[in-house]
């Protein structure tokens, strides 16, 4: 399967994407800025191809396992990322809950100049099992790009 994180507009501090697998539009993720030098926990990913991987041993394993018991596996993890460990795609609304990660949605709002998401659990219900998919198979591949339309 192909996955992509498509990046569409920037805020003050913020990044919105959207998710493809196979060329169709999953949800909406919300990234830190895109910045020339990198701030731990606030910065966007690099713009590239890696894997996904299967994190089982991460920190946020044992409050996703209790979140989301029927479905947990691990985390979604981004993985080969460039001086980046542990970026997840995982829930949250606003770019100070990013930490570096993308976290998914299945709408935004622009408030103050800052894009957030919105039903962002709802959201990842949906894609993780396509996530865990990928990152279990080998055609694991996520590319990201840029792409800015407004």
């Amino acid at each position: 399967m192909k996955t992509k994180i498509i990046r569409v507009a920037q805020g003050k501090q913020s990044t919105l994407s959207h998710l493809y697998i196979d060329d169709i539009f999953q949800c909406y993720l919300l990234e830190d800025k895109i910045r020339a030098a990198k701030i731990p926990k606030q910065t966007a990913i690099p713009i590239g191809d890696y894997t996904l991987r299967l994190n089982t041993w991460g920190g946020m394993n044992a409050e996703y396992r209790q979140k989301f018991p029927n479905v947990h596996k691990g985390m979604i993890e981004i993985n080969g990322l460039p001086n980046f460990s542990y970026v997840y795609i995982h829930i949250g609304n606003t770019y100070r809950q990013t930490a570096g990660c993308p976290l998914c949605g299945f709408g935004f709002e622009l408030v103050d100049g800052d894009f957030q998401i919105v039903r962002s659990k709802d959201a990842y219900q949906m894609i993780y099992p396509k996530l865990l998919e990928i990152a279990q198979s080998k055609e694991n591949q996520i590319s990201i790009e840029n792409n800015f339309q407004f």
